[in-house]
Parts: structure tokens; C-alpha cells; sequence
């Protein structure tokens, strides 16, 4: 007897058309050129980079400079390379990768112009939350776009891929360019940005390097038509008013701190500087004897005060803050003098500029006046020439009418 075979029938897959398709087209796509592929990758990678090292600098006066804050920027931008590596390599295999590499840029950007004002609006309130709180606004402000960049690198490498023998020196040297990017966008950022701009202006400028790069590219490959690029570019101005009219709370911005001060309790004359978020020092520009509620300063000044009583001193203090300290030591010794190790440049140069010091300068000034009425004219003109011109005797000479021996007599008789 025979027996009949049963057929079975194949189970249809319906995934299995839409893969052929996209292969068919990814076929057809032509492949990113290198040079292209590596500045694409390296614009990202820098970017993310860039963004991270802002960060510290966006979060400190809200919630200080602590090892749990840094430790909050590292785990979020970590987390965000990871996810946006594992997303951004499985949707490179399902779509086309050119149109979503100029999206990615796009919205890299988009989300890069967001950091300022995600942190301005949520610092407040996660300063008052602690470790948690940092995490928050970290977390809110870093994790998204640096999953939306880092899932270029895996797109372009799809973009590129036609051979499976090249497939490790493109995946090799594209992740060479996106190291050299970050590498270029960790020193960059430390060494020129940081020290030369403010924090939410370098934001918008890596903000506007992305959309612009993927308007670029949409527009050089006919992805991105006129009213899609308009659009785009509508969309980025009004990111840009929101990061660039987010209110800081910084009156000032320096290499290395977010300064600002706050008035003292009713009562007291002084202000206190505070920078980022801890209080440094309290100032009392009428009274530079009062040494205000830090217990330090007033330590500090019991010891001076045993040091050679009512004589003149030369001190060097480390760190300089607001100079608390120099401006007590010159109002009760007033022949002292200070010499201050702040490594804040532009701390030291606002303290210069302080009404203290401006008076002892107008003073000097005065002085000065006052000397040179005293002196005989022609004294007087060959002091002010080869001393505050700082001209030679010998041009001194010529300017007078006279010879170098008598320039000379009337400069050191002056």
C-alpha cells in the first residue's frame, strides 16, 4: 500500500519582502565615500566628547563639582554610546542608512542645542536632591544625545560596506577617526573652548556644526528638498533662542569657576563670592578689616597678628578667591605687601580692578602730581620723558635741547 507524503507548507514570512527590498535598494545606494565617512564619524564622536567635558562645567553650579557629578556625566555618556551604538546598527540594517545618518545628524544637533536649557531647568531643582538629583539632570541632558550621535558611527559603517573582505579596515579605520575625533574634542574643549568662550555659546556652536553638517549632506544627495531644509532651519533658530536666552546663574564665567556673589545677612556691608557652588570668600570693599564668618580667615589672621605686631609684612598667600585676606593684611599693615598664587587669571584681574584698589592707585596718582609740581621745569620735563615715556637719556636729549650729562643730572635730580 502506499503511502502518501504529506506536504508541508512553507510559512510565509512577511518581514521577508521588506528585507529584499531594502537590500535591493541598499544595493543600488552608492557608497559614502571615505574621506566623507571619516569626517562624519569624527564630527560625532568629537561632539559627544565635547559635550561631556561642558557638561562638569553646565552642572557645577547647581550640583557642585563632586566625584558623584563626574562619575554622573561618564555613566550618562557611557550609556548613551551604548544604546545608541546597538539602535543605530540594528535600524542601519532595516533602513536606508544615508537618510538616517542625515537624521541622526539633525537630530544630534537639535538634541545638543536642548543641553543648555534641559540643565538650566532642572538644575534648580535637582540641586536640592543630592546624588539622586545629579543623576537626574545628567542623566535628562546626556543620555539621549549621545545615543542619537554614537549611532552614526554603526550607519556610516553599513552605508560604506559592499565587501565582506573589507569589512574590517572599514569598521577599523572608521573607529580610528571617531577616536581621533573624540581625542580632538576632549583637548579642544579643555584647552580652547573652555578657556575662550562661555559654556552655552560652545553648546550652540556644536549644536549648529551638526544640523549644518546634515543639512549639507541631505542637501548634496537630494535627500533634503527646499521646504525639508527651511524647515530645518526653522526648527534649529528656535533651539537656539531657547539655549541662548536659558538664564545662567553665573554673573561671570572664568577658565575655571561659575562666579557669582550674593549679598551678606542684614546687617553686614560685605558680600559673599561664591564659585559654583560652594562660598569662597566674604568681601567687604568698605571695611577690608572685617574678615566675615569664615572661621579659616579669622585663624589665619590671629596667627599674622603674632607675627612682628604693628611692622609692615611680605606675605604670600595660595589661592586667592576674593581677597579676603590681602585687602585685611594692607588695611592693618599698611606698608605690606602680598603676593597671591591664584591660578583663576580672571579672578586675579577682577581683584585688581576693585574699588580698594583703584582708590590706592588714584592715590598714588596724586602723589605722583604733587611731586612733579615741586620740580623746576625743566627737571620736571626731562623726569616725565625718560621716566614715564621711558625714552632714553640720549632721546631725552635731543627732545630738550640739551646735552646728555645735563639730561642725566636733572633725571636723577628729579
Amino acid at each position: 500500500m502506499a503511502t502518501k507524503t504529506p506536504r508541508v507548507r512553507a510559512k510565509s514570512k512577511p518581514n521577508a519582502a521588506h528585507a529584499q527590498s531594502e537590500q535591493a535598494q541598499q544595493s543600488t545606494l552608492a557608497p559614502l565615500r571615505a574621506p566623507a565617512a571619516a569626517a562624519i564619524v569624527f564630527v560625532a564622536a568629537g561632539a559627544v566628547l565635547v559635550l561631556e567635558i561642558l557638561a562638569v562645567r553646565l552642572l557645577a553650579p547647581y550640583v557642585g563639582l563632586t566625584l558623584e557629578t563626574t562619575t554622573s556625566i561618564i555613566g550618562a555618556v557611557l550609556l548613551g554610546i551604548a544604546v545608541g551604538a546597538g539602535v543605530g546598527g540594528r535600524l542601519a540594517d532595516r533602513t536606508n542608512p544615508r537618510n538616517l545618518v542625515i537624521g541622526l545628524l539633525i537630530g544630534g544637533g537639535l538634541l545638543a542645542l536642548l543641553t543648555t536649557p534641559i540643565v538650566r531647568w532642572i538644575g534648580p531643582s535637582a540641586s536640592e536632591g543630592g546624588t539622586l538629583g545629579a543623576l537626574e539632570v545628567t542623566f535628562a541632558a546626556l543620555v539621549p544625545v549621545a545615543a542619537v550621535l554614537s549611532a552614526i558611527s554603526p550607519t556610516v559603517a553599513h552605508w560604506q560596506l559592499r565587501d565582506l573582505r573589507a569589512s574590517g579596515s572599514i569598521v577599523g579605520g572608521l573607529s580610528a577617526w571617531a577616536t581621533a575625533g573624540a581625542l580632538v574634542g576632549t583637548f579642544g574643549t579643555g584647552f580652547v573652548l573652555v578657556p575662550l568662550l562661555p559654556v552655552s555659546t560652545s553648546v550652540l556652536a556644536v549644536g549648529l556644526l551638526l544640523i549644518g553638517a546634515g543639512i549639507v549632506l541631505g542637501g548634496y544627495t537630494h535627500v533634503l528638498r527646499s521646504a525639508a531644509i527651511g524647515l530645518a532651519v526653522l526648527v534649529t533658530a528656535g533651539f537656539g533662542v531657547l539655549t541662548a536666552t536659558a538664564q545662567s546663574p553665573c554673573q561671570a564665567e572664568t577658565r575655571y569657576h561659575c562666579v557669582r556673589t550674593e549679598g551678606a545677612p542684614p546687617g553686614a556691608a560685605g558680600r559673599y563670592l561664591i564659585l559654583d557652588r560652594g562660598y569662597n570668600s566674604y568681601v567687604d570693599l568698605e571695611d577690608p578689616g572685617n574678615l566675615g564668618s569664615f572661621r579659616y580667615t579669622r585663624w589665619i589672621a590671629e596667627v599674622v597678628k603674632q607675627i612682628r605686631p604693628g611692622s609692615p609684612l611680605r606675605a604670600v598667600f595660595v589661592g586667592g578667591g576674593g581677597f579676603t585676606l590681602p585687602r585685611w593684611l594692607q588695611a592693618k599693615r599698611p606698608r605690606s605687601s602680598s603676593n597671591v598664587l591664584e591660578v583663576d587669571p580672571q579672578l586675579r584681574d577682577d581683584a585688581a580692578q576693585d574699588p580698594l584698589e583703584q582708590t590706592a592707585r588714584s592715590e598714588a596718582v596724586e602723589l605722583l602730581y604733587a611731586a612733579l609740581d615741586e620740580l623746576d621745569p625743566e627737571k620736571r620735563a626731562a623726569f616725565v620723558l625718560a621716566e614715564l615715556e621711558e625714552m632714553t637719556i640720549a632721546e631725552v636729549a635731543l627732545a630738550v635741547g640739551a646735552n646728555v650729562h645735563t639730561v642725566a643730572s636733572r633725571v636723577k635730580a628729579g
